[in-house]
């Protein structure tokens, strides 16, 4: 983490505290400024990584031209327009032509992305284009299903609502017969 931004986030953190009328002083508050600066500075990780470096050249030949589905990765993020999170999951997908990425990269590719103040329908779109780029997949499609805070906690507060979004790439978007392939191996 860079100390620098940690910083100043805690000085601002402070700041809105003062501004919402809490005493920053008073025995629960004193370190508060510090502890929420390191969280958004985790939360917001994403800015200070490189997606080059996340793939780390884990992309391998093959002949397999069946679908790699990775399911149920558990994805954070936080709403760029209220600055609450939104907690889901993602399904990726892909039909390799030629090249497989490493496992573990598909879900930290979600992480870099979802590390990174954002709109669902956004963060769905850059992981697709992201594994395309890496994999020069016959087709990508990634779902993705999360409850935002700011409809939970705010505005018209419902409980229950889930938001799915989809990004649909190469195969996917043209083939039916592999786009519902896909949609009912994840359960959709």
């Amino acid at each position: 983490m860079n100390s620098d931004r940690t910083e100043k986030l805690a000085a601002l953190m402070g700041e809105i505290l003062d501004a919402i009328g809490e005493d920053k002083r008073r025995e629960g508050l004193t370190d508060t400024p510090k502890r929420a600066a390191k969280a958004l500075s985790f939360l917001t990780k994403g800015y200070e990584e490189d997606i080059d470096s996340v793939v780390n050249g884990a992309v391998f030949s093959t002949d397999n031209d069946d679908m790699v589905i990775v399911k149920n990765i558990e994805l954070y993020s936080m709403c760029e327009h209220h600055l609450l999170p939104f907690i889901g999951k993602c399904h990726v997908a892909y039909i390799p032509k030629g090249k497989v990425i490493g496992l573990s990269k598909i879900a930290r590719i979600v992480d870099v992305f979802s590390r990174r103040l954002q709109i669902q329908e956004n963060l769905v779109r850059q992981i697709a284009e992201t594994v395309m780029k890496y994999t020069s997949a016959e087709g990508v499609g990634v779902v993705i299903e999360a409850q935002h805070l700011c409809m939970m906690m705010r505005g018209v507060e419902k409980q229950n609502s889930v938001m799915t979004t989809s990004c649909m790439l190469g195969c996917f978007r043209d083939d039916g017969a592999a786009r519902a392939d896909f949609l009912s191996l994840i359960g959709k």
